[in-house]
């Protein structure tokens, strides 16, 4: 990327008169010599850009503002934050917000947009503030360097990172440090520096960013190697710790393998000097060397309003010296001494340095590697996790005022799993789908593209593409193999990591164990002859290479929400230009995240049975309104080729809904998209959404499936006697039955938490009216304590009445039963988020009692990695499962149909889960699985989900800053 700046300074004597806040005065009676500074940065990518713009009063004070500049190109201003933006033609005019209009003599204000363009960006070459030119030189940037130690360095490695930087016309703000990409700290003080703490073995790139006081920008790289560990280490639990000021905190020393004599520990601290550590030499031994010797951390109470850091290093001889970080949790300012909030920063420390993240700095599905539900792998990810991560870092930035991470997790987000333009080389391209039918089992496909079925108008590809300039979708695709453990690279190139993948594509009853994985970019270099597009779908000729994402509205939804949590809380700490960038780019996210409120082949909503006869959309009404299952897109791999196509989703699960992010996106200025009919869309969404909810919503209180516009997925004709919701057919389990969709009651926690949320934010009756009946109904099959249990199965019977709008009628024949509960600990966290903000708002005692209940029992389930119950896997035994005809189970490739993987795993007729998946026979883990497929007992794991120990960490940080006095 580029990043340019230009800075523009006169001071004007004007004797006539001065524009201030839209009036003329003239200036003998306002008597001010108005003067300005103006500093224009920019980063560019592709055909889009990032503006930041620092307006600098050098005269005397005025209560209002309007700055206007001309672009040299074709330069569009699509996203603008902090000002009311105005375009015509290449004049460009911003007038101040209500909250950043006065500026006194010497005080700026920063303001920024997002824009488009084409061919070089080059940067305007005037500005003027109140109708006075600004002028002057351009401003330079900093300079920095990196060191890195020469090494070796042997695994668990701690590696220290130190930056010099210097700014020849102004100051340097900070400096960040980055690891393979991953932001790891950001230091403001010289001496700028970090120590990276218990690296695996691999590869590393760092960086150091140094950033002066008007944006600009400097980088540093270097690059090291960790070696695996060739004998024992020093052990550290937790490997940070976080203490409150005048208080202390635990930690445990030991080693990772007995010795043979005692070994004498030395401890130093360097760094904070409020922080301590007693005692300062300690000795493990034959007999204590696994159990460890306690060490305590301090830290001395003081008068600041900030905490510090310290690096405490225990060295022995002949051992690697570990690195294990102390940060002071200040207590002056408000939640400073809170038990949650400092759980909260305990669990993110752990989170931030457990394992949880690849070296490009993209978060796991989980530590783990041998686990099996949505992603069958544990270092895969998802966009639920990136989604998560937003999240948990928003929450970091609320309680620390530290945004960096927050915005650095947006670009890896970017970077690594919303495709670029070279991932989607052909999406600007026109193309309909051409319609295929889903089934309900596995071996019913691949299912044939039928070009006789007629499919409606797309109403937002010219949108978008007028909007943004580009025919490029932003949004996320749901499912990367991070480590490349498959081998499918990009586009068939064997190394590139991470490589997007997907899994599922044969209908409701095709569960993780029967998926066959496969590129989405599929150029026919593994797999069989046409790669894996004839396993899903059969054409009259040879299917063409193509590229084709799928997204989950839910996990973009989620973003929006973690975006505008970001924005009050920045606000609410006068910092909102610190995200005003990655608020603009979640606005962008919502506009296209509308693909997910239309019919997947844009047919009209509304009793649409026949694929052939349900007639075709136009314009918006083939939208459901809802966010349903996915949208995707996809088109040619070979650019001659130049087609591309995009589809919605018929299937609406309620647990996919997100009433807060359609509020947000309505409500927000920052967070409207600028698509024409955008905020229209949500504004209609929002009411929907909750309609949808109460339309759904059990005698007990429970919420139940969803709807769907093609019944079976072929647009069937569904049981006499169902209900509808605006003409879409009640479904107990839409989208998938193995198991069935709407039995997990994680569901219902998750997505009652925006509820929650919503009701909190806003007071609203209908978000009230659905939490006053579902959190008896919750709390009455929750028990907390020391044997605490949350639903976990649940059955449903009955079905809603159809839906009446201006009538809506109580659902006495829905029904929901409990019939298990168990101790998840991510369900558990959402579950008391939900509790957590229905309390807060409302004041139930019984919500925030039983939220508090569930809290303490997580935190008594703490370990190294974050929070852990044991889980056994039964379902484990598919793991060698082959197609059964009789049961519809088991892996199915199509008779004849022959192929490999990377590796050279054969898929064929007969194949199982792990056979087209050998690699698991390598998984440290796979010995008590193979036991178990051979008749022992069923395998128990403790595993370490992502999205679960963010949950559990934000559900400390919504009790602590909700509830700061217990």
């Amino acid at each position: 990327m580029r990043r340019l700046a230009l800075r523009r300074r006169l001071a004007l004597t004007v004797a006539t008169a001065l524009a201030v806040a839209g009036a003329t005065v003239p200036a003998s009676a306002a008597q001010a010599a108005p003067a300005c500074d103006v500093v224009y940065a920019t980063n560019d990518w592709n055909t889009g850009f990032t503006a930041n713009v620092t307006i600098r009063n050098l005269g005397d004070p005025v209560t209002g503002w309007t700055l206007r500049f001309a672009f040299p190109g074709d330069q569009r201003v699509t996203q603008g934050w902090s000002a009311r933006w105005s375009q015509t033609g290449n004049q460009v005019t911003a007038t101040n917000e209500a909250w950043n209009g006065n500026l006194g003599t010497g005080a700026s204000t920063t303001i920024g947009f997002n824009g488009s363009y084409t061919g070089s960006n080059a940067k305007p070459t005037s500005f003027s503030v109140n109708g006075v030119t600004c002028g002057g030189v351009a401003q330079q940037p900093p300079t920095v360097a990196l060191t890195v130690p020469a090494g070796p360095f042997e695994a668990p490695a701690d590696v220290p990172l130190t930056a010099t930087a210097s700014d020849p016309d102004g100051s340097i703000a900070k400096v960040e440090f980055y690891r393979n990409g991953l932001l790891v700290n950001t230091d403001t003080t010289a001496p700028y520096a970090y120590t990276l703490e218990d690296l695996p073995a691999g590869s590393y790139t760092v960086q150091a960013r140094a950033y002066d006081n008007a944006n600009l920008t400097a980088t540093a790289e270097r690059s090291f190697t960790v070696t695996p560990a060739t004998g024992p280490t020093l052990v550290a639990s937790p490997s940070a710790v976080n203490v409150t000021e005048g208080g202390t905190a635990p930690l445990t020393l030991r080693l990772s393998a007995a010795p043979t004599a005692p070994v004498p520990v030395t401890l130093t601290r360097t760094g904070d000097s409020d922080i301590t550590v007693s005692p300062t030499s300690v000795t493990l031994t034959p007999t204590n060397w696994d159990t460890g010797v306690a060490v305590t951390v301090a830290a001395a109470e003081d008068a600041d309003t900030a905490g510090g850091t310290a690096t405490i290093t225990a060295s022995a001889a002949g051992y690697a010296p570990l690195a294990i970080t102390a940060t002071e949790v200040d207590n002056d300012s408000p939640g400073g001494d809170n038990t949650y909030v400092k759980r909260f920063l305990d669990q993110y420390g752990k989170i931030k340095n457990s394992g949880y993240f690849s070296p490009e700095g993209v978060p796991y599905h989980s530590v783990e590697t041998l686990i099996v539900e949505a992603p069958d792998h544990g270092h895969e990810t998802t966009s639920e996790a990136f989604s998560f991560w937003l999240w948990l870092e928003a929450q970091y930035g609320r309680v620390t005022e530290n945004w960096a991470p927050f915005n650095n997790a947006w670009t890896i987000m970017e970077k690594y799993i919303i495709p670029t333009h070279a991932d989607q080389p052909t999406a600007g391209a026109a193309g309909t789908p051409q319609y295929a039918a889903e089934h309900d089992l596995p071996s019913q496909y691949p299912s044939a593209l039928e070009a006789s079925v007629p499919v409606g108008q797309d109403p937002l590809r010219g949108e978008l593409q007028s909007t943004y300039g580009t025919g490029d979708i932003y949004g996320m695709h749901w499912l990367l193999d991070v480590d490349n453990t498959y081998g499918f690279g990009r586009c068939g190139d064997g190394t590139t990591r991470p490589a997007y993948i997907n899994t599922f594509q044969r209908g409701t009853q095709e569960s993780v164990w029967e998926t066959v994985p496969q590129p989405s970019c599929d150029t026919f270099a593994h797999g069989g002859r046409y790669g894996y597009l004839d396993l899903f779908i059969s054409e009259s000729n040879a299917p063409a290479r193509q590229w084709k994402y799928t997204n989950a509205p839910d996990a973009d939804a989620r973003a929006v929400q973690a975006a505008y949590w970001a924005l009050t809380w920045a606000k609410a700490q006068g910092r909102q230009a610190d995200v005003a960038a990655t608020v603009a780019k979640a606005a962008k996210m919502g506009d296209y995240l509308r693909y997910a409120m239309f019919d997947k082949y844009f047919k009209k909503i509304g009793n649409c049975v026949g694929a052939s006869t349900c007639p075709a959309g136009t314009g918006k009404d083939s939208a459901h309104y809802l966010l349903s299952w996915y949208y995707a897109w996809g088109g040619a791999y070979d650019p001659g080729q130049n087609w591309s196509w995009r589809i919605g989703s018929s299937h609406n699960h309620f647990g996919y809904q997100n009433p807060f992010a359609a509020w947000a996106l309505t409500n927000t200025p920052e967070l409207k998209p600028a698509s024409p009919t955008a905020v229209a869309d949500w504004t209609t969404s929002l009411e929907r959404q909750l309609e949808f909810y109460t339309w759904l919503q059990s005698a007990e209180g429970g919420i139940a499936g969803g709807a769907t516009n093609s019944w079976g997925g072929h647009y069937g004709q569904p049981p006499a006697g169902t209900s509808t919701f605006y003409g879409m057919y009640y479904d107990v389990d839409p989208v998938y039955n193995d198991p069935p969709s709407n039995q997990w009651f994680g569901m219902q926690a998750w997505s009652m938490q925006r509820i929650a949320e919503l009701y909190l934010q806003t007071g609203n009756a209908k978000a009230k009216a659905l939490l006053d009946k579902w959190v008896p109904w919750a709390i009455a099959n929750t028990t907390v304590g020391a044997t605490w249990s949350i639903p976990s199965d649940l059955r449903w019977t009955g079905q809603p009445a159809t839906w009446n709008p201006t009538n809506p009628q109580p659902n006495t024949g829905l029904h929901v039963e409990v019939t298990s509960t168990g101790q998840d600990v991510g369900v558990a966290a959402a579950y008391a988020r939900t509790l957590i903000a229905y309390a807060a708002k409302s004041g139930n005692a019984a919500a925030k009692t039983t939220a508090k209940g569930l809290l303490d029992a997580l935190y008594a389930a703490t370990d190294t990695k974050g929070v852990s119950t044991v889980e056994k896997r039964g379902d484990y035994r598919r793991f060698d499962d082959v197609y059964d005809a009789s049961t519809g189970q088991g892996l199915y490739v199509p008779p004849g149909w022959t192929g490999t993987m990377p590796n050279g795993d054969a898929i064929a007729a007969g194949k199982s889960f792990v056979d087209i998946r050998s690699f698991y026979k390598n998984d440290p883990d796979w010995p008590k699985v193979k036991a178990y497929l051979d008749g022992g007992p069923e395998p128990e794991f403790r595993y370490h989900r992502f999205w679960a120990q963010a949950d559990v960490a934000m559900a400390y940080a919504d009790y602590g800053t909700l509830f700061p006095n217990g």
